[in-house]
């Protein structure tokens, strides 16, 4: 589990929302056209395809773009397109998600395409479409002036170098400077040799092709090329630097030490766009207020989950928010919500595909049959998410003596259990709001009910979900509990005598 933890569950669940990235570079879309091959052609030696299905998606900087997007950051992009239908295309996709293109520039030159032919899972072919032909100065110029302008407005900046044109030199080192005037933090993504270019930002993330190339150490000498890489780090005045190295993780260097976060993918099924992944989520996480060794972790993270997809997909934060909230590793002070934290965080598990369980009670003196309650409502389920009774709605249903416990405390030891996601605690006599806010897969009451007496179950049935009924463990309850305490007659230690 990462460190932090609250506070990137913050920025995921509403932080990121109050973020402003600019990302400025080389703008492409990636065009995927999937079908079967079954005979070779009797014109050529080629495969024939038969087209299944042809989708497109967001690539290179509009691609980082798109990340940060679905992390809940406000994107801005700022690079080139065309006047054609690959500008329509990519415009479309952008539009969809809420990313700022004005920063934008339409020039002469075409908008950047890669279209890739697979049959099955195997890349045939790749055609691409870009131009060669110096742009015109002014085109230049007028993405100068936007990005130099949206920096001053900017949490953080991306250089999304992709070696197609749009960073030149000169942009780098405008929006560089413009940056570190208004305290904005710059991140680089390279693809050049030369992170001169790049001189004064807060770091580059070079992977380790890219490093090699710029120190020239070769890539299979990692200590050497690491060694390299602090002294460019020094010499060029980056606040650290980030290597990402494939499937070994990421490495750290600051001039305090280095840092090593191992690679955190169950199974790398395709690579492209990780790197867009990296640079997105250090962004955000270091602009959000996270310490650097724990933003590293999380955008590692979030590239283990993107390499197990097909083609360039971005993250998406409910990807990050389940995958960080297992009943079995998160603290119990991380679990504990209030309705508007519990209701966020049950979309994103939705989002997911997890199946989302809702059971309530006061649970103010814990025993089996509670513990018997929660295990089966996990037989329903990936996710439980417990309604607590506050303390003054306990002491409507069960008189002033009760509760025994108080909430804050009965909320701490239920969401200690393993099979407990998430607590939350309610004033009202009946959870009804709380399950309406929700909208649970299912509900789940333990006693003697039928259908049309559990609280809530017209409302979970209404949209889509179903009402579990667990019988209770008999013999166990609070009040026989206290019963039996009170009927115990206690012994009073005699006083020593002096």
């Amino acid at each position: 589990m990462l460190p932090e933890l609250s506070s990137i569950l913050n920025l995921l669940e509403g932080g990121f929302g109050q973020l402003k990235i600019l990302v400025v570079g080389d703008l492409m879309l990636d065009r995927y056209i999937f079908g079967d091959v079954d005979r070779i052609s009797p014109e050529a030696p080629v495969p024939i395809l038969r087209r299944v299905q042809r989708y497109e998606r967001a690539g290179g900087a509009a691609n980082v773009a798109m990340n940060l997007a679905g992390l809940g950051c406000k994107a801005y992009l700022a690079g080139f397109w065309g006047d054609d239908t690959e500008k329509s295309e990519l415009a479309s996709i952008l539009e969809t998600v809420g990313v700022d293109t004005l920063g934008v520039v339409s020039g002469t030159l075409p908008t950047i395409s890669k279209t890739r032919i697979v049959g099955r899972v195997q890349q045939l072919l790749r055609l691409d479409i870009e131009s060669r032909d110096e742009r015109p100065a002014v085109e230049d110029d007028r993405l100068m002036e936007r990005a130099t302008e949206l920096t001053a407005k900017m949490s953080a900046v991306i250089l999304s170098d992709y070696a197609k044109g749009a960073l030149t030199a000169r942009l780098c080192g405008a929006v560089i400077q413009a940056a570190r005037m208004t305290g904005v933090p710059v991140f680089v993504d390279p693809k050049t040799s030369d992170f001169g270019k790049y001189s004064g930002a807060t770091t580059v993330c070079p992977n380790l092709g890219e490093l090699a190339a710029a120190t020239g150490v070769a890539a299979h000498k990692t200590d050497e090329l690491l060694k390299a890489a602090a002294e460019l780090m020094v010499r060029d005045n980056f606040r650290f630097l980030t290597v990402t190295m494939s499937e070994r993780g990421i490495t750290l260097l600051e001039p305090a030490g280095s840092y090593y976060s191992p690679a955190r993918a169950r199974e790398v099924f395709d690579v492209s766009g990780a790197g867009d992944t990296v640079i997105a989520t250090l962004a955000a996480a270091v602009a959000g207020g996270l310490n650097v060794r724990t933003a590293v972790d999380l955008a590692n993270l979030a590239a283990g989950i993107v390499v197990a997809k097909v083609g360039t997909v971005p993250i998406a934060r409910h990807e990050l928010i389940t995958a960080l909230t297992p009943s079995s590793g998160i603290s119990s002070g991380d679990k504990i919500l209030d309705l508007e934290r519990v209701t966020k965080r049950a979309t994103e598990w939705r989002a997911s595909g997890e199946t989302i369980v809702f059971t309530n009670g006061c649970f103010d003196l814990l025993h089996v049959g509670h513990i018997g309650l929660l295990e089966e409502c996990r037989r329903f389920g990936s996710k439980l998410v417990l309604g607590l009774n506050s303390d003054a709605s306990v002491a409507k249903l069960k008189g002033p003596m009760r509760p025994v416990v108080s909430e804050r405390e009965r909320a701490k030891v239920m969401a200690a259990l393993a099979a407990v996601d998430a607590v939350v605690l309610f004033d009202e006599d009946t959870p009804v709001e709380l399950i309406r806010a929700l909208r649970p897969n299912v509900l789940v009451k333990g006693g003697d009910y039928t259908l049309e007496t559990v609280v809530g179950h017209e409302e979970v049935l209404a949209f889509g979900g179903r009402v579990e009924i667990v019988p209770t463990v008999e013999g166990f309850s609070t009040t026989n509990i206290l019963k039996k305490l009170s009927e115990t007659p206690m012994e009073v230690p005699l006083k020593e005598q002096p």
